[in-house]
């Protein structure tokens, strides 16, 4: 029997005063021409030995192997990222190659060992064609608990627990965790990006899961340095610490990052859906109590954009604007499809750019394929430069672009609080320890006002027991305000974290995680089942103030404590606890959060009619409802272009309950865009603005002989009428239906008909979705007029029809034959002569 040689690598320890033996080992078995790797820790094995190799177009580099040589050097590194676990980071690791030869060139086997880890890579000096598959798999003892997820092409499924052999023969996503004897090992991969395809695991039986590529063929231009295979290893505080999928990826290649900065956002998706990323108004109260709470951020998902000439209609840069004047930036959603090349991001994002919006949700990549990973390589350094936040749903996990590209703040890749099953305390309690390991996890906790597995408690525990540099808070204002103690804590938290420390728990079952922030902890617990004490260990040496947030018999409780020991913390069942730690120098570890001070602004009148070149009387208060005062407050209207006012209002100092008032005439200009306009009355102070706007109606006036038919002059949903991007001050909003009208003597009907603007799919002119209706002119019951079907897509129509001798007129809008479903109908300036 041939002999087997064995190649065995033993890290040297990050700390030397440790066991050379603590950290986990590589062993590289080479027999039969074939190349194993297995993984060890503290003398026990973790990973089996393994199948390692990789197929070529032209050669096969998973048999007939032979060592011709090896080599190894010292890693150490630091480098220091915006977000994630820990903000410096420290790479300390040894880097073995062993050069193989083959009938069809060289293989590198690549192997790293750190103190929380291992991981390999192929490297192929010359080019051997496209890459048509891996030998690489993971063999894991066949008792070994697993948890793991089936897979899913946008990575939202949830975290079940079964065993390495008792796993259903199926694919499923990175990262996989395996505990093997009390020794944990999270299997994940590093640095892929667009000279590679993404892979995902596959379980053939018996514990042996198969790396399994997107693609079935790579392509591959002259040399090729693979994607690294990563296994985290160690105890669970180790895996949950980890930074090694960061550690394995490129340097940063964003030069100057000071403009990216984490923190948390008010997300109003849960909050009302796609009708409120389309109000401004509603907008406007999400970045008032963002403001408020010291946020930095609000998100504005689908729909704002439902509307073709959405470069000229959309409200974002008024929204950006009313957000900038009170220190919250704006994100908005973008469709995939919309940034698909390089022709279309370079007719979307300066538009997004100039409207100062500072970060971008993508979403629906749903992709590991090789295309896909080259998009990514694309836009990454195209958002950089334009300075957005980039947020990545429908999206593969993260696998180091935290490092290699700071301003990627967080990514969806979790079956998360959007889903509407699935959404178990065990599997709320597995995500600690499993996706979010690997980097920023867009899970959107805080939704109290949901119905939902956990409590309240419990809730509030994800803000800090899920790592994200943006943590879009999915709950409602009304929701937070009506937990105070809730709302307090969250104000208190931050989005990126100085370290972090697991302190206890099982996946599935519970945890407690604690994250530190300048000389603060945050710490969160949760729990899957019964109702239980957690502990919370001292964080360090002495004295340490601890206030407390758990469920209570009525809601949420507050508790504050001084101790230098362990704390016991009663949790609820399916329940949770968060904690604000500090040292007891004052009496909490609460600060000031830099929100903009409570104020409130009452104008009248509230809404108005007006004609080019009218005016009209505006009155506001100003009242400051902060505990503390204000000073050189200017106050006045902020009028259309082409509009005047008279002059301003200025108070030096507004004490706590004290209000100003101005008095002020506002006069339209001669040419004003018709329709619905605001006109507020703006409080500015210490660098921010306070508003309330009454609302206008602006109109145009007809020539002489001829009258406005009676309408509505709204929109269906109570906005401006427009269609085909014409607006209009005057018609009729309308579904299917009659309108009816008594003449007198006249002669002509005139208007301008459509399809509204603001039904939701008409921007996707090549399915067409939207509405579609017909409109029909009928006297005294005839018809005198029938247009051709008018769907969301088409343009405006104008229509001229005799009504003379006419005594009853009938404007009738009736179904375009699909349904009467976003049927929304513009009679635009619907007149008559008479």
């Amino acid at each position: 029997m041939r002999a087997l040689a064995v190649l065995l690598l033993v890290l040297g320890l990050v700390q030397p005063a440790q066991a050379s033996d603590a950290g986990p080992r590589a062993e590289v078995r080479v027999g039969g021409g074939a190349v194993s790797f297995a993984v060890t820790h503290r003398g026990k094995t973790v990973v089996q030995p393994s199948p390692v190799g990789i197929r070529t177009e032209r050669a096969d580099f998973t048999a007939g192997l032979s060592l011709t040589g090896r080599s190894r050097r010292a890693i150490f590194e630091r480098y220091r990222t915006t977000s994630g676990k820990k903000r410096d980071r420290v790479v300390r690791a040894v880097e073995t190659t062993y050069r193989f030869a083959a009938a069809g060139g060289r293989l590198d086997l690549v192997v790293r060992e750190s103190a929380d880890g291992v991981a390999y890579r192929y490297e192929l000096p010359q080019n051997t064609g496209a890459v048509v598959g891996e030998a690489s798999a993971f063999v894991l003892p066949a008792d070994a608990v697993a948890w793991l997820a089936k897979f899913r092409r946008d990575y939202e499924n949830p975290f079940l627990r079964s065993t390495a052999s008792g796993a259903e023969l199926a694919e499923y996503m990175h990262p996989a965790l395996f505990e093997v004897g009390g020794t944990y090992a999270l299997i994940t991969e590093s640095d892929v990006d667009g000279r590679y395809s993404g892979g995902h695991l596959v379980h053939a039986g018996g514990g042996r899961y198969d790396v399994k590529l997107w693609d079935e063929k790579v392509a591959v231009s002259g040399a090729l340095k693979t994607p690294w295979r990563t296994m985290i290893v160690g105890s669970l505080a180790t895996v949950v610490e980890s930074t090694l999928v960061d550690d394995l990826a490129p340097a940063s290649k964003v030069r100057d990052t000071s403009w990216i900065e984490p923190g948390p956002a008010v997300w109003s998706w849960l909050a009302g859906g796609r009708p409120v990323q389309q109000d401004l108004v509603r907008q406007k109260e999400f970045v008032d109590y963002a403001a408020a709470r010291g946020w930095p951020y609000v998100v504005v998902d689908a729909g704002w954009y439902d509307d073709p000439d959405w470069r000229r209609t959309s409200f974002i840069p008024e929204l950006v604007r009313y957000a900038s004047a009170r220190g919250v930036g704006i994100h908005t959603w973008v469709r995939f499809s919309s940034v698909d090349t390089a022709e279309k991001r370079a007719d979307y994002l300066p538009w997004l750019q100039k409207w100062g919006v500072r970060g971008l949700k993508i979403d629906f990549m749903d992709s590991d394929g090789q295309e896909r990973y080259r998009w990514y390589d694309e836009i990454l350094p195209e958002t950089a430069r334009m300075h957005f936040l980039v947020n990545f749903h429908g999206a593969t996990l993260p696998h180091g672009v935290h490092r290699t590209w700071p301003h990627v703040m967080t990514t969806e890749a979790v079956h998360g609080a959007e889903k509407s099953s699935g959404l178990t305390t065990s599997h709320l309690t597995a995500l600690p320890f499993t996706r979010n390991v690997v980097g920023g996890m867009d899970y959107t906790p805080g939704g109290f006002h949901r119905a939902r597995a956990n409590t309240d408690g419990g809730e509030l525990a994800l803000t800090v027991l899920y790592e994200s540099g943006v943590q879009n808070l999915a709950g409602r204002p009304d929701s937070y305000d009506a937990r105070p103690f809730a709302r307090w804590f969250l104000e208190q938290a931050p989005a990126a974290w100085d370290e972090t420390r697991l302190l206890s728990g099982r996946p599935g079952e519970s945890v407690v995680m604690a994250r530190r922030s300048g000389d603060r902890w945050f710490v969160g617990g949760a729990v899957a089942g019964a109702a239980r004490t957690l502990d919370l260990p001292a964080l360090g040496s002495g004295k340490w103030l601890v206030e407390v947030v758990r469920d209570g018999a009525a809601g949420l409780v507050r508790e504050t404590r001084v101790t230098s020991g362990t704390l016991t913390v009663p949790v609820a069942a399916e329940g949770g606890f968060v904690a604000l730690v500090c040292r007891p120098e004052r009496s909490t570890c609460a600060r000031p959060t830099g929100g903009v001070p409570s104020t409130s602004v009452v104008v009248s009148p509230e809404q108005v009619d007006l004609r080019p070149g009218q005016a009209f009387e505006l009155t506001g208060t100003f009242t400051n409802t902060s505990d503390r005062p204000l000073h050189g407050v200017t106050f006045a209207p902020r009028v259309p272009s082409g509009w005047s006012s008279t002059a301003a209002v200025w108070s030096w100092r507004v004490a706590p309950g004290e209000s100003v008032t101005g008095r002020w005439t506002v006069r339209a200009g001669p040419n004003p865009v018709v329709g619905l306009a605001e006109v507020p009355a703006v409080a500015r102070f210490a660098g921010v603005e306070a508003e309330r706007a009454t609302r206008v109606h602006v109109w145009r006036p007809l020539p002489a002989g001829q009258v406005y038919v009676p309408g509505n002059d709204l929109s269906v949903e109570g906005r401006t009428l427009t269609t085909g991007g014409v607006r209009f001050g005057k018609g009729i909003g309308t579904t299917p239906g009659d309108r009816t009208v008594e003449l007198g003597t006249c002669t002509r009907f005139e208007a301008t008909a459509g399809v509204d603007d603001e039904v939701d799919g008409r921007v996707d002119r090549a399915a067409g979705v939207g509405g579609s209706v017909v409109f029909e002119v009928l006297g005294d019951g005839r018809v005198l007029h029938t247009s051709p079907l008018r769907r969301s897509v088409d343009p405006a129509l104008p229509m001229s029809v005799d009504v003379s001798g006419v005594r009853v007129l009938t404007l009738r809008v009736s179904d375009g034959g699909d349904g009467t479903s976003l049927d929304h109908a513009v009679w635009g300036d619907a007149r008559l002569s008479c």
